[in-house]
């Protein structure tokens, strides 16, 4: 019988406070651990993640970074990570119950032999009701593209660290290649997603996500897809949630509409003839 894996999460937070909860909440009950520390959040983000009862959750006030100084608290928590595999989890990253267990038990069974798990993102645009389109995915990882993404890594991955100012910031092995560039018989392509709403308002008051490097450059005013009626949502919007966590069933508002009306066709252009 093979051994099971230790995973712990990484999440790395500031300013989060409208998906955060929602984030936390998607995948703890997979991972054995959960450090979350907090680059200097403004918000109710500190709060948020404090109403959180649970054993599994190490919390940590690292204090504000820059651009330039992010990987270091990127490299210092995943030296504080004791676990077979780290699993990467933002605070605008929401997962549907099976594809977070899907996720789990690939490392479970293959973590031995391979070093990473990629997956695909559902990336929200406007509002939670809408999508980009995977013509607009900008990723290409061992000759697939689209909306992907770098999510779990074998913490023996020779030389593993992390590198590169926020924006462009990854992990790397002891000869400085990305991770997602190794041996790709030794990535798991997994056919999961999770919702990333990293292109939407991450703080639910005005101003805060200028505070965050890099933070205003993902957020998109966008006409999106409309998610069909039977879409399957994160069971975690759902839940009874503390006061303090924002309702995530918030529409874009009319003036977000008539920006995202206006930019949306030049977007579509420029993916078309200029990628």
């Amino acid at each position: 019988m093979k051994r099971k894996k230790t995973i712990w999460a990484n999440c790395l937070v500031r300013n989060e406070d409208r998906w955060v909860w929602f984030a936390v909440m998607s995948v703890i009950e997979r991972v054995d651990k959960i450090l979350i520390w907090d680059t200097g959040s403004t918000d109710k983000t500190v709060e948020i993640i404090k109403s959180i009862k649970s054993p599994k959750i190490e919390f940590k006030e690292y204090g504000p970074v820059t651009r330039e100084n992010y990987p270091e608290a990127r490299q210092a928590m995943l030296e504080a990570t004791c676990a077979d595999w780290m699993f990467l989890i933002d605070g605008d990253e929401i997962w549907r119950k099976d594809d977070i267990k899907e996720v789990v038990e690939a490392i479970n069974q293959k973590g031995e032999e391979a070093e990473s798990v990629v997956v695909r993102t559902i990336n929200l645009v406007g509002d939670i009701y809408h999508y980009q389109e995977e013509e607009a995915g900008k990723y290409e990882i061992a000759g697939r593209k689209g909306h992907l993404n770098l999510r779990a890594m074998n913490m023996r991955i020779p030389g593993l660290h992390a590198a590169g100012v926020h924006g462009q910031q990854g992990y790397f092995d002891a000869d400085n290649k990305p991770i997602q560039e190794r041996d790709p018989k030794k990535i798991l392509f997994l056919p999961v997603s999770y919702f990333h709403a990293t292109h939407l308002s991450r703080s639910s008051k005005t101003g805060k996500d200028k505070e965050v490097p890099t933070r205003a450059e993902k957020r998109k005013y966008e006409i999106g897809l409309t998610f069909p009626k039977n879409i399957k949502y994160p069971e975690v919007f759902s839940l009874k949630r503390p006061e303090i966590v924002p309702d995530p069933w918030v529409k874009m508002t009319k003036m977000e509409w008539f920006r995202a009306a206006v930019q949306t066709p030049l977007k579509k252009i420029r993916r078309r003839f200029f990628r």
